[in-house]
C-alpha cells in the first residue's frame, strides 16, 4: 500500500515559507508631529487644540476657544479612516459632523478636503520650525477665502 507525502510535503513548505510582512503602518502615525497641546493668543483671548498621539490607526483632538474668560467655541476631531481613507472628521460646535479625506500627509503637513462641505472645504495643517499653522480654506460665493490659525506649543 503507497503512502501519500502530500500532508508531509505541505507541513515542510509551509516552515520554509518566508514570514508574511508586517502591515503598513497606518497613515495616522506620519502625523505623530501634531500630538500635544498647541495655541495661540487672539484679541481678549486664545484659541487651543490638544491632540492625542496616534494609535490604533487613529488621533484625537479637541479645541476651545475662549474670548473675554468665555468659552465661545469647541470642536471634537478624530484623524480616522472613513470607508477606507484616513479623514480628518470633525464636530464643531453647533454644527453637524463632516469629514475631509486626506489628499496628502507627508511628515511636515496634511491636507483634508471635502469639496460638498460649505466651508471650510479644505483643512491644512503645517509644521513649522516654532510650531505648527492650521488654515482652513474654501470658496464662499464664488470667492476663495482662508484663515490661518499659528500655534505654538503650549507653555
Amino acid at each position: 500500500m503507497r503512502r501519500s507525502m502530500m500532508p508531509a510535503f505541505v507541513v515542510i513548505l509551509s516552515l520554509a515559507a518566508p514570514p508574511m510582512a508586517e502591515p503598513a503602518a497606518p497613515a495616522a502615525d506620519a502625523l505623530s508631529w501634531l500630538a500635544g497641546c498647541w495655541s495661540f493668543d487672539r484679541p481678549g483671548g486664545f484659541t487651543e487644540e490638544h491632540w492625542l498621539a496616534p494609535a490604533g490607526g487613529a488621533m484625537l483632538g479637541v479645541s476651545r476657544t475662549v474670548k473675554n474668560g468665555r468659552m465661545t467655541e469647541h470642536e471634537f476631531v478624530a484623524i480616522r479612516e472613513v470607508d477606507g481613507v484616513l479623514s480628518y472628521v470633525a464636530k464643531p460646535s453647533g454644527q453637524p459632523e463632516a469629514a475631509f479625506a486626506a489628499v496628502s500627509i507627508s511628515s511636515t503637513e496634511a491636507v483634508f478636503e471635502n469639496m460638498q462641505h460649505d466651508f471650510p472645504q479644505r483643512i491644512i495643517y503645517r509644521k513649522t520650525a516654532g510650531g505648527m499653522t492650521a488654515r482652513i480654506e474654501g470658496t464662499v460665493n464664488g470667492q476663495l477665502k482662508g484663515s490661518d490659525f499659528p500655534y505654538e506649543a503650549c507653555r
